[in-house]
């Protein structure tokens, strides 16, 4: 297991931590994360803790938004058949779900369409142009996708169709002819928040059009597909989505889609979910609908209103997601085995796999899982349709768009952004390709950056972890990038039974702190531990702590990142 190094965050202004304590009546460990979060004052502090949606934007503020919503006005007032295109991951199937649903209640001549992930892949198709034009549309709205379909978008108005673009990747040199454009990151765009989701730019384009033409509308009732797209695409929980997820779980909580709760239900979830059940249960079967079957399953069942319709629609992708994770688990072992073959792997910067039968929907999270243990840049290929394509992610820290965007001309098709990425080559440029971006990763990236940190908010006794402390913590949230839950270090523990090997390589440990407290934590993935634990004096963890409640008890989970042993380990 590779190593990891502990940073600790830089420490708050102790300036500022002085201004908080006299306006802010709390203990010490919680005025320091408030100023850690670059909260200023009370009045900071209460937003943050007491979010409004009175706090967002007004969508006019986007580029190109006033130009879409007459644009889509006079498409209605005709009659016009209009498409509602995104793409099939999480993100692109909330979109579409939200901007149908709420235009199919003032405009029936509407269809929506999801490219299918083996015959069209991402973005914007040929195919998927031809098929509106053979439904006589003139209008297609396309969610999180587009902003680099330049070629397809002439297409489409070659045979008249208008597109309007609401994407929110990092758009390239030149912005496609689209009739609008809706991305928070054109150059050219002013709108104060850079980082909604493609479901978060449909919810702007509803919204705007509603208060332009006087639609009467529940805005509530669509923030929980904004909330799950925010979660599953890993986009900043900050800012604009920081509050459209906390309002989005508050509607999924009290009142969920029918599809949502038959969701839940298939997932086990019990209690109240929070952003790690979107990410990590919800999203995921969302997600395997557009890997292993058709996205367009995930739409229907998000836009139905039938409970029992929605369960046979949740039962189909719950299945899907067991299949994934079976495809998921040869894959990886087979992936395992290929890096392990490769000659100089050791002093490889990259890591770049192809085999032509590995699935194409399960490619990306393997990905994922090969950073995990080799912690590298990672895109791995297979074959469809006579060409190479594939997923790519990267380490922290480092921007895998800039890398890709150096190999640009080994590429067919490509896009995406600092942490992740898709793309699509000619099978006889792999070699030369995997040359190349092993040169340009290998010139951009750091030492510092290949090797595993994990940072932390700040060194605090394990005495101090009381059920009234963790749900202090708990109201930092929704959390997610830029705004993760608040990670401890405490040192000096001692186990008070034996630790346990659980489930999949997970460590179970009794934990004692110095005062002699006791407290139950899971080490997820650190079954290598497990003699070092036996063995150790006492050790050092570095943590987060959880709710868990039961039988309406409350108690302080111990979630634990990494042990460490840097005392004497007996014989």
């Amino acid at each position: 297991m590779t190593k990891k190094t502990w940073v600790a965050k830089p420490a708050a202004d102790e300036e500022l931590i002085q201004k908080l304590k006299s306006q802010i009546e709390t203990s010490d460990h919680l005025i320091r994360l408030i100023a850690q979060r670059n909260i200023g004052s009370f009045h900071e502090a209460r937003s943050y803790f007491m979010p409004s949606i009175n706090d967002l934007h007004s969508p006019f503020l986007m580029q190109d938004m006033e130009k879409a919503v007459e644009i889509l006005n006079q498409a209605i007032l005709g009659d016009q058949k209009i498409i509602v295109y995104g793409d099939y991951d999480v993100d692109g199937t909330t979109a579409v779900a939200l901007v149908y649903s709420f235009f199919q209640k003032i405009h029936p001549n509407l269809l929506y369409y999801i490219p299918d992930r083996f015959t069209e892949g991402y973005g914007i198709s040929t195919k998927g142009i031809d098929w509106a034009h053979e439904h006589g549309a003139t209008l297609i709205v396309a969610l999180d996708c587009g902003i680099k379909s330049i070629e397809k978008v002439e297409y489409a108005k070659e045979i008249g169709i208008e597109f309007i673009i609401c994407d929110h990747h990092t758009p390239g040199e030149t912005i496609p002819p689209a009739a609008a454009v809706l991305n928070p990151k054109r150059e050219d765009c002013t709108y104060p928040y850079k980082e909604l989701s493609g479901c978060g730019i449909g919810y702007k384009l509803v919204h705007a059009y509603s208060e332009k033409y006087n639609i009467a509308w529940d805005p509530d009732e669509y923030l929980g597909l904004v909330a799950v797209s925010i979660a599953a695409d890993i986009v900043h929980m900050t800012g604009e989505n920081r509050i459209l997820t906390y309002f989005g779980l508050k509607k999924i909580n009290s009142n969920p889609r029918p599809g949502y709760q038959a969701l839940m239900e298939l997932a086990g979830v019990k209690n109240k979910l929070t952003v790690n059940d979107l990410v990590f249960r919800i999203g995921p079967r969302i997600n395997a609908a557009g890997r292993i079957a058709s996205g367009n399953l995930a739409v229907q069942m998000l836009i139905e209103n039938s409970y029992e319709k929605a369960v046979k629609l949740a039962e189909q992708i719950n299945q899907n997601n067991t299949d994934r994770q079976s495809v998921d688990s040869t894959i990886t072992r087979e992936a395992f085995e290929m890096i392990e073959k490769l000659e100089g792997n050791g002093s490889r910067k990259t890591t770049v796999l192809f085999n032509k039968d590995w699935h194409k929907g399960v490619i990306g999270i393997v990905a994922s899982r090969l950073i995990d243990k080799y912690y590298r840049p990672t895109i791995l290929l297979t074959e469809s349709n006579g060409m190479a394509v594939g997923s790519g992610r990267s380490v922290p820290g480092f921007n895998l768009y800039e890398a890709i965007k150096e190999c640009d001309h080994l590429l067919e098709q490509w896009g995406g952004h600092q942490a992740a990425a898709g793309l699509s080559l000619r099978i006889d440029n792999i070699q030369e390709f995997s040359d190349k971006f092993e040169e340009s990763v290998g010139r951009l990236i750091t030492e510092e950056m290949l090797t595993p940190v994990i940072e932390y908010d700040m060194e605090i006794p394990l005495d101090d972890v009381t059920p009234t402390f963790c749900r202090s913590i708990e109201r930092f949230g929704p959390f997610g990038p830029e705004s993760m839950k608040p990670v401890f270090v405490s040192r000096g523990l001692t186990s008070f039974y034996k630790p346990k090997l659980v489930g999949n390589n997970h460590l179970q440990v009794s934990l004692k702190s110095k005062s002699g407290k006791f407290y139950k934590g899971i080490a997820f993935g650190l079954g290598e531990r497990y003699e070092d634990m036996l063995k150790s004096k006492d050790f050092d963890i570095c943590y987060t702590i959880e709710p868990n409640e039961y039988k309406g008890e409350y108690h302080v989970s111990i979630n634990i990142k990494d042990i460490q042993f840097p005392r004497t380990i007996t014989n």
